[in-house]
């Protein structure tokens, strides 16, 4: 249970991205805010993967990443476009 407070502090984290992402004032802040939360889920994926000794979690958590990198470069282009 030595990884319980690791978990707790990075739910704290994605609270705190989640306020942002809420309260943006503008897309690219909400954009970057989303982007926090999906790196903060990857590093407990991995983190949960350690403690519980489980790896295919690593494995989610590598296709996570992957997704969401995919995805904020193609929201990142529609902005640079103007349609947001």
């Amino acid at each position: 249970m030595n990884w319980m407070p690791a978990v707790i502090i990075l739910v704290v984290c994605i609270g705190i991205a989640l306020i942002r992402v809420g309260r943006g004032p503008t897309v690219p802040d909400r954009i970057v805010g989303l982007d926090t939360v999906n790196t903060i889920v990857v590093t407990t994926m991995v983190v949960l993967a350690a403690a519980l000794r489980e790896p295919i979690y690593v494995d989610v958590a590598i296709i996570y990443a992957l997704l969401s990198f995919v995805t904020t470069l193609f929201i990142a282009r529609h902005i640079e476009k103007g349609k947001f």
